[in-house]
């Protein structure tokens, strides 16, 4: 098969879809934002037809007119997730989604799984503790608080497969997905612990499972007059962004580690087996046999926004002071818990902490320490894969954050793992396009090439070392008072 190839990814500020020639160079693109809702205090939202669907429609629009009537081959598609967007029998949207682990609503119904299930239990067979990652506790959540959404739900939808549903009218979800429904798919078989899944989320069918790599269906004739796209084209599964991303730079042979650099920091690395970690997530990946753990820090590119926002500086600007700050920020040390803490911590209660101030101190050693500190976040979680059997082979950086050059040296350094840094930053949506190309029968394109490699500095990962075991002390020495401080926090929120 022949023909140009589209990708399409839904993030959570915005979307980005591409148009790719068969060799995977990219020909057009096209990025939509939006924003997210938060109704209360830990709920994060999205409107599926305002945000998912009409920013396909549109960049689907924009990629069409780049297209020039050249014929297509396949299109792919990802988004946030883990998300639980219910939806009635013809897939219409009952209430916006709910989205993946920033979305803190589901604590009471975390803690009830765990005590009906056992908490071992699900980490051994599901790959992943309970978290607010998990969308069984979500269903549960929904069920309890929303009755009458529940009762009319018929299926159980995320942003891709919403798309996939809207194109091809088929109800399927990839396998790496239903991974992260914990806990109502078993890692290690392969597909829906029915006896979980009716447990959790009784009385709905759940979706039929396909691989990113496989075609769900094809453009109805309805869909084709939405959206312009050719009746017939066929349409992949579809995954979460992380993994459409990692597939994008080429994360898929065994111990490979994607970094992602963004508002928050994303690791996924690749295993050829399940290895359980009460500290990180274990899903399948994006290949049939493939299996993954996964790390997420809960800030990383918000706190430097943030500092930013409170300093008045430019990034450029800040960045280049920090630049000229030594390794250890002039006696430094940054917590980087601003919103709490994911991987491997899973203390949704951590604060950010800023030690070792003086008046000596200004913006730049600030900056450079909230660097230095998710640095330490890299570290503790790669430490923490390490430890569950996946040890780091190539580490590949993707993001925003690698523009610059200096944070991916700081993680480098702190780290002392050279990382690659790949030619195009597009993201998700060109890992969409090269799965669409696998998932017809293309040959394999060319991918993401590799630009630049970051290498550390092995005087400066000496001086990182005792840096990094005052990180880790420095935790354990304040978190009593940091969970006395969020809860003071909590009293005082109108």
């Amino acid at each position: 098969m022949t023909g140009l190839l589209l990708g399409v990814d839904i993030g959570t500020a915005g979307s980005k879809g591409v148009l790719v020639d068969p060799g995977g160079a990219v020909l057009a693109r096209s990025v939509r934002e939006h924003t997210v809702s938060t109704p209360r205090p830990g709920w994060f939202e999205h409107d599926a037809e305002k945000v998912w669907w009409a920013d396909f429609s549109a960049i689907i629009a924009d990629l069409l007119r780049a297209a020039e009537g050249r014929p297509l081959a396949g299109l792919g598609v990802s988004g946030i997730g883990p998300c639980l967007l219910p939806a009635s029998a013809t897939g219409e949207p009952l209430r916006p989604a709910i989205l993946y682990g920033v979305d803190t609503r589901a604590g009471a119904e975390i803690a009830s799984l765990n005590a009906e299930l056992g908490a071992a239990e699900i980490l051994a067979r599901g790959g992943s503790p309970l978290t607010s990652q998990a969308v069984g506790p979500k269903v549960r959540w929904l069920a309890r608080h929303e009755p009458d959404v529940y009762a009319r739900t018929r299926k159980l939808l995320m942003a891709s497969s919403f798309l996939v549903h809207r194109l091809t009218g088929r109800y399927v979800l990839d396998h790496h997905s239903a991974s992260q429904c914990t806990p109502m798919y078993d890692l290690a078989a392969g597909k829906w612990a029915e006896d979980w899944a009716s447990h959790v989320a009784p009385g709905l069918a759940l979706p039929e499972l396909l691989w990113p790599t496989e075609v769900a269906g094809e453009v109805t004739a309805a869909a084709a007059a939405l959206t312009g796209l050719p009746e017939g084209l066929p349409v992949t599964a579809g995954t979460v962004d992380a993994w459409a991303e990692a597939a994008s730079v080429g994360v898929r042979e065994p111990g490979d580690v994607m970094v992602m650099y963004g508002t928050t920091m994303f690791l996924v690395q690749v295993l050829t087996e399940p290895r359980p970690h009460p500290g990180l997530w274990g899903t399948r990946g994006v290949t049939p046999g493939s299996f993954t753990l996964a790390a997420g820090m809960a800030t990383s590119g918000a706190v430097t926004g943030w500092l930013r926002e409170l300093t008045g500086g430019s990034y450029a600007d800040l960045v280049s002071e920090a630049a000229s700050v030594p390794a250890g920020s002039r006696g430094l040390l940054m917590l980087p818990y601003f919103a709490g803490e994911r991987t491997p911590l899973f203390d949704p209660d951590a604060r950010g902490v800023l030690a070792g101030l003086t008046t000596s101190h200004g913006r730049a050693e600030i900056y450079r320490a909230a660097l230095e500190g998710t640095a330490y976040g890299v570290r503790h979680n790669l430490e923490a894969m390490a430890a569950a059997g996946g040890a780091a082979g190539r580490l590949v950086a993707v993001g925003g954050g690698t523009k610059g050059g200096l944070w991916t040296r700081i993680v480098s350094d702190v780290t002392g793992l050279p990382q690659q840094i790949p030619a195009e930053t597009i993201g998700a949506c060109l890992g969409d396009a090269l799965l669409a190309a696998e998932a017809v029968g293309m040959e394999p394109a060319r991918g993401n090439p590799i630009a630049a490699t970051v290498t550390p500095d092995p005087a400066n990962f000496a001086r990182y070392e005792e840096f990094y075991r005052h990180y880790r002390a420095l935790y354990e020495a304040t978190a009593e008072t940091a969970h006395f401080l969020a809860e003071q926090q909590r009293a005082a929120t109108p």
